[in-house]
């Protein structure tokens, strides 16, 4: 197949992925392409637009004034699951092709997501602070074995968190528009409603998509389902938590605990921040050098697919 005319591609990344996005610039511009690289948030992308036939995005908010401002725009490329950050309905009027790379950081999530189970239940940040400061205090803490452990979505990064549960004997439970019932009979999980899920577990798991149904998904009145001696994990997206009707909850001791990786706005809130019943994160999910690798492979053998239009794996949204 005949291959498509030398491209502009921006690479609008933020400086926690430095080292990939080098890797990225040197070989695309081995390609052929003229790559242009910028740090999101410390540079604006609007200066950056007119040219761009591809732009590669991990959270730079992609809303349809900008794709609108991108003339030259045909394909976005994320770096990373969520597209949240993409008006895909925009981005389909323009014509414009959107994948993302499913599941390249399944592993670096579901390990973290325990890091941070462990780290709420046994106390770990107040213990190290303290030890840190010249301090000696005993903290008693919470097993994770043996307890149950709903998982509220059930894709890659909700079965990778399952198969590490069984490590740990735990009971799982999981929720689920899309029930791999396969997968959960290999891995000994039990699909139950939400409200079972919220009422039961002893550690939950948020591990769902964002969408105009699941935005505010744990509210103040699922919160209220939870038992008082529950943990509250989110490491997928922000807003699937009302953040204010958590606070409500810490606040008042209706849960014991959240550990989260995710906020509605990042940095987040101080008073949910600072709580003592929080261990916090600062959207670290993927944030490993062998998930960055593995993401960059795929957005790499994509573009070249592009450019020597051949099939693109994992299109979100495209022009028919």
């Amino acid at each position: 197949m005949e291959g498509k005319k030398l491209t502009n591609i921006l690479l609008s990344l933020s400086d926690g992925f430095i080292e990939e996005k080098r890797k990225l610039e040197k070989k695309l511009t081995s390609l052929g392409a003229t790559v242009t690289s910028i740090t999101t948030k410390k540079e604006s992308i609007s200066g950056y637009l007119h040219d761009a036939e591809i732009i590669v995005t991990g959270v730079e908010n992609m809303d349809r004034k900008t794709i609108e401002a991108a003339p030259n725009l045909k394909y976005i490329s994320k770096f990373g699951t969520g597209i949240d950050n993409i008006d895909l309905d925009a981005a389909a009027e323009s014509g414009i092709i959107v994948t993302n790379t499913p599941g390249q950081n399944a592993s670096s999530v579901a390990d973290l997501t325990f890091g941070l189970m462990l780290s709420i239940a046994r106390n770990l940040p107040t213990s190290n602070d303290l030890v840190k400061n010249g301090g000696w205090k005993l903290h008693i803490g919470n097993e994770i074995e043996g307890k149950r452990l709903g998982i509220i979505g059930f894709g890659e990064i909700g079965k990778k968190v399952a198969k590490r549960a069984t490590g740990f004997d735990m009971d799982i439970v999981a929720f689920a528009n899309y029930k791999d019932e396969a997968e959960a009979q290999r891995l000994g999980v039990q699909f139950v409603s939400l409200e079972e899920l919220l009422s039961t577990a002893d550690y939950i798991v948020i591990s769902t998509n964002l969408k105009k149904a699941t935005y505010h998904l744990i509210n103040e009145e699922r919160l209220a389902l939870m038992k008082n001696s529950a943990y509250l994990i989110n490491i997928s997206r922000g807003d699937l938590i009302d953040e204010k009707a958590l606070i409500r909850s810490l606040k008042a001791e209706q849960i014991k605990g959240a550990a989260l990786d995710v906020f509605s706005s990042e940095p987040p809130d101080l008073e949910l921040a600072q709580l003592n019943n929080v261990v916090c994160t600062s959207h670290i999910g993927g944030a490993t050098e062998e998930c960055s690798n593995r993401i960059g492979n795929a957005i790499l053998h994509n573009i070249r697919n592009y450019l020597q239009s051949e099939e693109l794996q994992h299109i979100v949204t495209k022009n028919d």
